[in-house]
Parts: structure tokens; C-alpha cells; sequence
């Protein structure tokens, strides 16, 4: 069968699906800038309790977390994911809902080869070279030091 190239990319052009980042990428800024506006709230609401700055954001990051790991336990986060898309993947929110993400889903497997065994599936390449590049940045620094 031999076609032409205006045939093939016609050919491509009804097969391929059409592009949606005029309704992704708004839905994105929505969803991430309320993430972000939610972070700011527990932030003040913190300060507010009397906290200083550092510990407000860190209490704020814990709030967080706890949030975004509850939410995926409920499978709220993945609903919010569905229209939010990269907007849910502000880095705190996004990270522990990769961790808690595979513990929710091998827990039928048991504790140790289920959820022990699976729950860094996602998350773990990072915290493994996350680690690791911070010992050599370390080393390097102790050297040049």
C-alpha cells in the first residue's frame, strides 16, 4: 500500500485527539492557585495561634500532608486530580499524594509485602537520589571547604 505523505498526516491528523490546554491549563492555575491560597491560610492561621514564621510553615507543610495523604485515602484527591491535572501537583500536595497514592492500592497485599513493600514505589527514585546527591553535594562542599 503505498500512500503519500499528505495521506499519511491525514490519516494522523483524524486518529490523533484533539488538544484540550485550552480548558487544562486554566483548570491547572484554578486548582493550584487554591492549593496554594489553602497553604496560606494555614500559614496565617498558624502565625495568628502565635507561632513564629518558621514554624508556622512547617506546622502549615504537616497540615498539608496530612491533608493530601487523607484525601487520596478517601480517593477525593484523584477526583480533584481529574479536573486539576498539574495544578494538584504543587510539590507538597503532590508528593504525598504520590507516597500515600501506592499504599492505598497494594494495602489488599498486606503490611509488609503490600503496603511496606510498594508505598516509595512512585516516590522513591526521588528520595533515593534526593539523598544521595545531598551526600555528594556534601562531600564536595567538606573538600572545597
Amino acid at each position: 500500500m503505498n500512500i503519500t505523505q499528505q495521506q499519511y498526516s491525514e490519516m494522523v491528523k483524524l486518529a490523533s485527539p484533539g488538544s484540550k490546554a485550552a480548558k487544562d491549563i486554566p483548570c491547572a492555575f484554578i486548582i493550584g492557585g487554591l492549593i496554594c491560597i489553602l497553604g496560606q491560610w494555614f500559614t496565617d492561621l498558624y502565625s495568628n495561634m502565635g507561632f513564629d514564621d518558621r514554624t508556622s510553615a512547617a506546622w502549615c507543610t504537616v497540615t498539608l500532608v496530612f491533608l493530601s495523604a487523607l484525601f487520596t485515602g478517601l480517593g477525593l484527591y484523584g477526583k480533584l486530580a481529574k479536573y486539576g491535572g498539574a495544578g494538584t501537583l504543587v510539590p507538597v500536595t503532590g508528593f504525598a499524594n504520590a507516597v500515600a497514592s501506592p499504599a492505598v492500592e497494594f494495602k489488599s497485599e498486606g503490611l509488609v509485602l503490600g503496603l511496606g513493600a510498594k508505598i516509595f514505589i512512585i516516590a522513591g527514585p526521588v528520595i533515593l537520589y534526593g539523598a544521595a546527591a545531598s551526600v555528594i553535594y556534601g562531600i564536595i562542599y567538606f573538600f572545597m571547604k
